[in-house]
């Protein structure tokens, strides 16, 4: 089992047998190496993709436009391809002949020959090109886009786009295909919604279904109680879980997760679903018989893509050709909630995590008024006057009211002053508030949930 870790640019090797983590596999130093020339390593490890025999990892790097090729036997590198901009999802043809690489940052699939690693060609798509993934018998491949609202439809033996579908909206960074064949399943992150089409020309829209804020992954089970997709939703640190039985898709439950459910896959046996948490740097794994969760598992920092590899290690023995996690100080996640006396639907929230000598902020706010630029700061008060007002990020809403950010700096300092930093005594810990750009006379739109 693995995870594509995009802040310490790590992948991380998990044994799931134990519910253990065995190490990482270090790929690139940490984030703040952004900052000056990158001549070696991988920068924000993203995306994740697996060879039909399971011997080959395909990591995709989309600061470093890299696509590293990692033995699953040795987990030691094979090779490094380089691709078009931002690169963010590799997948192997099911003959394993061909690894597809969606390039976002421009308008193609970048076609790779895994045994030369070298790009051979690549297929014209609509801009931003989020994923591909392939029907089981090979025939079509499926590439929604980030950018447009447009899914391609490619014949894979052409190389050729043979069907334009509309998306319900533009971004979508995610899909799978069903085990049958016959459908498939994409998020449209923007919208917090999944659209499911048939997989068969003229690949109708079957459903467009209501998921939540921050709708990330996708991930088919078929198992003896029926046929079901889970849904990894962001913004409410959910799974949801939806019976794919009948004709329209129908909610069957929702699995409360720790903070960001990322990627999401199924065991090789589909017993278990396994989600990155990107903004509690672990990995959770679910009983699909219960749906419950039932291991909850460290890894590296922000875990975006997630893979199960059955059989990728020959022998039942401890993963060669990894490192011990670095040591770290946990990541702090802060809760945003309206303050009490308000109706409010927004929420946020906000992650600090140790990079370095520097920490990184990350924050994602839902529920705000649409268009509109906010500041997250820290305050003497938690309402007006708020006397010394520090900002943190500024960030502007999207048209659906959700908005994202980060910043880089000696966060954790700010956030509970100089006196607990230098191990002085007293409670100098600042508020923590989200307030309209300018604000300074205005009542916050969010306050920290709980202290």
């Amino acid at each position: 089992m693995y995870s594509a870790d995009q802040t310490s640019n790590t992948v991380s090797v998990i044994d799931p047998a134990t519910d253990r983590l065995l190490g990482v596999i270090p790929l690139g130093a940490p984030t703040p190496t952004a900052l000056s020339p990158l001549y070696k390593g991988a920068l924000l490890v993203h995306g994740l993709g697996v060879s039909p025999d399971h011997r080959t990892l395909a990591v995709v790097s989309t600061g470093s436009n890299s696509v590293t090729l990692i033995d699953t036997a040795t987990n030691h590198v094979k090779g490094v391809v380089y691709v078009g901009r931002s690169p963010h999802e590799p997948a192997f043809t099911p003959d394993g002949e061909e690894l597809w690489v969606t390039v976002r940052g421009e308008d193609y699939v970048s076609v790779i020959d895994p045994a030369r690693m070298q790009e051979v060609r690549r297929v014209s798509t609509a801009a931003g090109p989020g994923m591909v993934q392939f029907r089981p018998d090979g025939r079509y491949a499926f590439v929604p886009s980030s950018f447009t609202p447009e899914l391609d439809v490619i014949d894979v033996a052409r190389h050729e786009v043979v069907a334009r579908v509309v998306q319900h909206s533009p971004f979508s960074p995610n899909l799978a295909v069903s085990p049958d064949g016959e459908e498939v399943w994409f998020t449209l992150k923007d919208t917090g919604k999944v659209q499911v089409i048939a997989a068969e020309p003229p690949f109708a829209t079957r459903a467009v279904l209501d998921t939540g804020p921050v709708t990330n992954h996708v991930a088919m089970v078929d198992n003896a109680d029926g046929r079901f997709a889970y849904v990894s939703v962001g913004g409410v640190d959910q799974v949801k879980v939806y019976r794919r039985d009948g004709a329209t898709p129908r909610l069957v439950t929702t699995i409360a997760t720790g903070s960001l459910p990322h990627g999401i896959w199924p065991s090789g046996d589909s017993t278990r679903i396994y989600v990155g948490l990107e903004n509690a740097d672990k990995v959770q794994a679910i009983d699909t018989r219960t749906n419950r969760v039932v291991a909850t598992i460290p890894v590296g920092q922000s875990p975006q893509a997630v893979v199960y590899v059955p059989g990728a290690v020959p022998t039942r023995t401890p993963a060669a050709g990894v490192k011990p996690l670095p040591e770290a100080s946990p990541a702090l996640v802060i809760g945003l909630a309206p303050p009490d006396a308000s109706a409010s639907s927004a929420k946020g929230s906000v992650v600090v995590r140790t990079i370095g000598l520097v920490d990184q902020l990350q924050v994602s706010f839902t529920g705000l008024e649409p268009d509109r630029v906010y500041d997250l700061v820290l305050a003497d008060r938690p309402v007006p006057p708020y006397g010394s007002v520090q900002t943190l990020s500024t960030v502007r809403s999207d048209v659906d009211g959700r908005a994202i950010g980060q910043a880089l700096g000696p966060i954790r300092k700010a956030f509970i002053g100089d006196g607990q930093a230098n191990g002085e005594g007293g409670d100098r810990r600042k508020a923590l508030l989200v307030l309209p750009s300018g604000g300074a006379r205005s009542r916050p739109i969010l306050v920290e949930a709980r202290r």
